[in-house]
């Protein structure tokens, strides 16, 4: 069952990432009043390799030390477990940002208490959700959006003007909360820089201090909307290194530097072992759809068409564990 508290534990303001777990063995959810009751929902480490987000909150409890806080906010620590050792996850774990309502991973603790969360705070009332991340590849800092609703753009907005909307993969945090506010999934680049932790931290305080979201839409100029049209995993069956030419898929050791570049049909991945294709893609709806975006040709994984892959990255138990990377089509305003 999940924890709940009232109170910060002594000590967290100054505890380091790895050590989190001596003071949250578990995933807890800790309720702190502020000058307006609807609270900001705030997650952090759903993934334990991941640290921006709570670096972030920690600086927004510095901040606000002794003081009341400007609205009220529920922290959530996911992970602090994989934390202690730097990892997405345990190998025994599930990915603790694909268990909340809506999952299609069988029912477990983890999804029990994920589904606890919810209820928990579609009673309570959240004025917005924000789950905080990092890449493992070169990215840009983006917002990930559930819902085109005004009120969810004008969020996504908030932190930057690169936004991306997806529906796929099912069983997040944000898709879960957005049934009944306004969420937002924040990227903020590589878990070693600064500037993340900076941008995440003012967000959240900005947020703190907005008293509503604008009536008027968002004017579209002020941003840009990109839509997730594929999952790409590489096949289980398939071996994939990027320094190993007997691998089956010999991944290009500088494709994550394509992350947010709208790349042409023909564009090789890496370099394929024989005739069988090592990838899969799926769409929103988890049907595969590899044939509409690759084909293997003169022993070359390529693009069949112009597309903008993200989150690609050379950490190679990262593409095992969640995927390759995502592929997104511009949405026009």
């Amino acid at each position: 069952m999940i924890k709940e508290f009232n109170n910060l534990p002594t000590g967290l303001l100054e505890i380091a990432v790895e050590d989190l777990h001596t003071l949250i063995p578990g995933p807890a959810l800790f309720h702190l009043p502020g000058k307006s009751a609807d609270s900001l929902f705030v997650s952090v480490l759903l993934h334990g390799n991941e640290p921006t987000g709570f670096l972030a909150v920690q600086r927004l409890l510095q901040k606000y030390h002794g003081q009341t806080l400007p609205r009220g906010m529920t922290l959530f620590f996911g992970n602090t477990q994989a934390a202690r050792v730097s990892l997405r996850r345990l190998d025994q774990q599930p990915d603790f940002n694909r268990i909340w309502p809506g999952t299609a991973l069988p029912d477990s603790p983890e999804t029990a208490w994920a589904r606890r969360i919810y209820e928990i705070m579609r009673r309570r009332g959240v004025f917005a959700s924000i789950d905080v991340h990092n890449n493992t590849g070169l990215n840009p800092h983006y917002a990930c959006l559930n819902k085109l609703d005004e009120d969810f753009l004008h969020l996504g907005a908030l932190f930057g003007r690169l936004l991306v909307y997806f529906t796929h993969p099912k069983g997040v945090q944000s898709g879960a909360f957005a049934e009944f506010c306004p969420a937002v999934t924040l990227e903020c680049g590589r878990p070693d820089q600064p500037h993340g932790v900076e941008h995440a931290f003012q967000f959240i305080d900005d947020c703190l201090h907005l008293r509503q979201f604008p009536a008027h839409p968002i004017p579209r100029h002020d941003v840009d909307i990109y839509h997730t049209v594929a999952q790409v995993t590489v096949a289980d069956s398939a071996s994939f290194a990027f320094n190993d030419a007997e691998a089956d898929l010999c991944l290009n050791q500088d494709m994550e530097r394509m992350n947010f570049t709208e790349i042409q049909a023909g564009t090789a991945f890496g370099e394929v072992k024989g005739d069988l294709m090592p990838v899969i893609a799926r769409d929103n709806d988890g049907n595969p759809v590899t044939e509409r975006f690759f084909q293997l040709s003169d022993g070359q994984l390529q693009i069949t068409r112009p597309t903008m892959p993200s989150m690609l990255t050379l950490n190679e138990r990262v593409i095992r564990q969640d995927c390759l990377c995502y592929l997104m089509e511009r949405i026009s305003p």
